[in-house]
Parts: C-alpha cells; structure tokens; sequence
C-alpha cells in the first residue's frame, strides 16, 4: 500500500514539474494603484500558493494556543490531583473484636 502512495506521489509530482516546466513565460500581474509585476508564470503561482499556506498557518495558529494552554491546565490539575491522592494516608480496616 506504502508503495503505490508513494507511486502517486511521484506521478503528481512529475506531472505538476512539468506543467512548471511549461509555463516559463513571463506575465503581468496587475496590482493596486496601477503597479505591474512582471515574472515567470511559475513564479507567480509559487509565491500565491506560499502566501496561501502562511494565510493557513495564521488562520489555526489561534486555536492552536488554546489547545496548548488548555492542555498545560489539563496537566497541571492531574499533577494536583495525583499530589491530594498520594496525601491521603489508608487506614487500616478495623477488625472484630476476638
């Protein structure tokens, strides 16, 4: 199974190389207030897919905090409570009279 993953993996990856390959020609890339951009197509897809993975990272990183603080007081009030349990001195059972 590991082997026709990485099968796939190899064919997408030829595949978009070369579509890279293919696409080398220079573009415009029209920005705000009448400023142009001019550079290989390859280039431009580059930098929006780099600028789309940073935006994802950004977008988890709040929820991600809160995972890592929540777990932290998780933990510490298991260590609290593992410390009262260990506190906690077992009586021996009272036995009958004999």
């Amino acid at each position: 199974m590991k082997l026709i993953v990485w099968i796939v993996r190899l064919v997408i990856f030829l595949v978009l190389l070369l579509l890279a390959l293919a696409n080398t020609d220079e573009v415009p890339l029209h920005l705000f207030l009448g400023h142009t951009w001019t550079a290989p197509l390859i280039l431009i897809g580059l930098a929006f897919f780099v600028v789309g993975m940073l935006m994802g990272v950004l977008a988890t990183l709040p929820s991600l905090v809160r995972q890592r603080f929540d777990l932290r007081r998780a933990r510490r009030a298991l260590e609290q409570a593992q410390r009262d349990a260990s506190g906690v001195q077992q009586q021996p059972p009272i036995l009958p009279p004999v």
